[in-house]
């Protein structure tokens, strides 16, 4: 059974699931759209063309949906969709998305996103992130798989960052973040793979192996990204049962637009 507190404002139109739960004084726009299980925060405001998935837990002082702090948005139907099972801490704030980009905002699943995390228009993050307290994702961020963000992370625009990378607090990240690795500085800096996380996901000791050697390839043998790439192809004709992390270094170092953080 829905419950309502009953002096939050549930506008018309809006659709709640069942079991979906509504703390005191929170604000739930008419094109809101919330899946069971959910619990929304007291002063919580969620307004917007905004998708909510089930078993969510989004605390007070949450602002979801808002338009993007972009001073081109006239208006258009753009949206936020947030998947299933996600922590949301207190004051975060997540934008809809732009028509300069897909025109949607979009959270994946199980992530954890600590208090003040501020996730602006077209930011695209997978699931099972962790985001800690003050991280700040400004317009068109990509942020894949199981990625630690440190807390005060600052990452500039259109920034993308790998599957399974990490940042230690206070970084501000100005260029692509490679998956695996670890960065941390202002600029940020590069220092190695995320050995530690790798292992508490179950990747072996051979594949963590293959990975600190195609760092080394991308960043310690003084190639180019050319030849780096070169390098990792090779590297995951060596090495097979690595073969498809290697790809992802050297897709992601191919693909990069900003260039990578070096």
């Amino acid at each position: 059974m829905t419950t309502v507190h009953p002096t939050a404002i549930v506008e018309d139109g809006a659709q709640l699931a069942a079991d979906v739960e509504v703390g005191p004084c929170a604000v739930i726009g008419a094109a809101v759209r919330i899946g069971a299980g959910t619990r929304i925060g007291a002063h919580a405001v969620i307004t917007g063309r905004t998708t909510i998935g089930e078993r969510n837990r989004v605390f007070p002082f949450c602002a979801l949906g808002g338009i993007p702090q972009d001073k081109k948005f006239r208006d258009e139907d753009t949206e936020l969709v947030v998947g299933d099972d996600n922590t949301i801490r207190e004051y975060v704030t997540m934008n809809l998305g732009t028509a300069q980009d897909g025109g949607v905002t979009r959270v994946g699943s199980d992530n954890w996103i600590m208090a003040y995390v501020h996730i602006a228009h077209d930011v695209l993050i997978g699931s099972h992130t962790i985001l800690a307290n003050g991280v700040q994702l400004a317009g068109h961020v990509h942020v894949g798989d199981w990625a630690i963000l440190g807390g005060i992370t600052g990452v500039h625009q259109f920034v993308h960052i790998g599957a399974h990378a990490m940042t230690g607090a206070g970084t501000t990240l100005l260029q692509d973040l490679p998956p695996f690795v670890i960065c941390n500085g202002n600029p940020a800096h590069p220092h190695g793979i995320n050995v530690e996380g790798l292992r508490r996901r179950g990747f072996s000791a051979e594949d963590i192996g293959a990975l600190r050697r195609g760092y080394k390839a991308l960043y310690k043998d003084g190639n180019t990204v050319a030849a780096a790439v070169q390098a990792l192809d090779a590297l995951a004709a060596e090495t097979p049962h690595a073969a498809g992390h290697l790809q992802a270094l050297r897709d992601f170092a191919v693909a990069s637009k900003r260039g990578i953080t070096r």
